[in-house]
């Protein structure tokens, strides 16, 4: 059984058992969290297509860690005055792991 559920502005196709980096959230490690809308539920024989979403059905996850993501960098240069400058970023993550997925 797979879903596709929009979790803060972004759509992810999850399966049970799947690990998946979001955005920070503020929910301790260990806990229970329900992913927002569901867009759509299906396995191999059938699917449902949520109108925006699907009626009833819930997607679980539990939080497996807080860490940052792989350091972004980005280059700036003025040529003629040789002016340079590296930025970088390290985005903040949590890790979760799809526990259950219920169709509505």
């Amino acid at each position: 059984m797979f879903a596709i559920v929009r979790f803060l502005g972004k759509q992810y196709r999850v399966r049970p058992g799947d690990h998946l980096a979001v955005d920070r959230l503020d929910a301790p490690e260990g806990d229970e969290i329900a992913l927002g809308d569901v867009l759509l539920v299906g396995d191999d024989d059938n699917t449902t297509v949520g109108a925006p979403t699907v009626a009833g059905a819930s997607v679980r996850a539990r939080v497996e860690a807080h860490d940052r993501a792989a350091k972004v960098t980005s280059f700036d240069y003025k040529n003629k005055t040789r002016q340079k400058t590296m930025h970088g970023h390290k985005q903040l993550q949590t890790r979760v792991v799809i526990t259950d997925i219920k169709a509505g």
